[in-house]
C-alpha cells in the first residue's frame, strides 16, 4: 500500500528533511531544490514554522512536500491541513500509523529493529524509514536486519551525506535515502540557497549512479 502511494517521492531517491525556521524562507527553498533537480522535500515538525512552511510550498504545486518528525494525530492533522502529501515519523507510532491508513495518508514510520518491522507488517506497509541509520549501525544492520523481510523496502536517514549516500541507494532493500546535508537550516537562514542548489545538484548526481544504466 504504502508503495504504490510514495513511488513518486521514491522516484527521487534522496528526500531533503529540512528543519525551518522561518515559513519566509520556504519559497526560496523550494525554487533552490528544483533548480537543484530535487523537486521534494520533507519539512520536519521540530520547529514552530512547520506548517506554514509546508502550506506555502504546497500551494505552488510543482513540488512534492511532506512533513516529517510527526509525533501525534494532530500533528498529521495539521500537516495535512497544510497541504502535506506524505507524512514520516521517527518512531513505529500505532496510533499515527493507524490514523493515516485509515483516511489514505501515505506514512513512512521509522523502525530500528525486527520487532518494529513486525508492527508495520501487521498494518500492511511495505516501506519504512530506518532510523537513526547511521547510529543503528549503519548498512550492514540494514542488510542483516532486512534479510528476513523480502517485502519491505526503506528509507535510511540519519548521518547520511554525499559520503555514503550512493552505498546506501545501491542496496536493492533501500528505496530512497533521506538527508539534511544539501538543506541545513544555517544555509536556509543566512539566505544561501545558491549553494543549497549547488549541493542539491551534487546529491542528484550522486543518486543518478544508483540507477540501472538504460538498456
Amino acid at each position: 500500500m504504502a508503495f504504490e502511494s510514495l513511488t513518486k517521492i521514491l522516484d527521487h531517491k534522496i528526500i531533503p528533511v529540512v528543519a525551518i525556521h522561518d515559513a519566509g524562507d520556504a519559497l526560496p527553498l523550494a525554487d533552490a531544490l528544483i533548480r537543484g533537480g530535487l523537486p521534494c522535500a520533507e519539512i520536519t515538525f521540530r520547529t514552530a514554522a512547520a506548517a506554514g512552511a509546508i502550506e506555502a510550498i504546497a500551494k505552488r504545486g510543482d513540488i512534492d512536500v511532506g512533513a516529517g518528525t510527526v509525533l501525534k494525530v494532530e500533528q498529521v492533522q495539521q500537516a495535512v491541513d497544510a497541504g502535506a502529501t506524505f507524512i514520516v515519523a521517527p518512531g513505529f507510532n500505532p496510533k499515527v500509523v493507524a490514523y493515516c491508513i485509515d483516511n489514505g495518508i501515505p506514512v513512512t514510520p521509522g523502525v530500528s529493529n525486527p520487532t518494529d518491522i513486525e508492527m508495520a507488517l501487521d498494518f500492511g506497509l511495505e516501506i519504512l524509514k530506518f532510523f537513526p541509520a547511521e547510529a543503528f549501525g549503519g548498512l550492514k544492520t540494514l542488510k542483516a536486519m532486512s534479510a528476513p523481510y523480502t517485502m519491505m523496502r526503506f528509507i535510511p536517514t540519519g548521518g547520511i551525506g554525499p559520503g555514503n549516500v550512493l552505498d546506501y541507494l545501491k542496496h536493492p532493500k533501500v528505496a530512497a535515502c533521506g538527508g539534511s546535508w544539501m538543506v541545513k537550516s544555517d544555509l536556509i537562514a543566512a539566505g544561501q540557497f545558491e549553494r543549497i542548489t549547488e549541493l542539491t545538484r551534487e546529491a542528484v548526481a550522486i543518486a543518478a549512479q544508483a540507477r540501472p544504466a538504460a538498456s
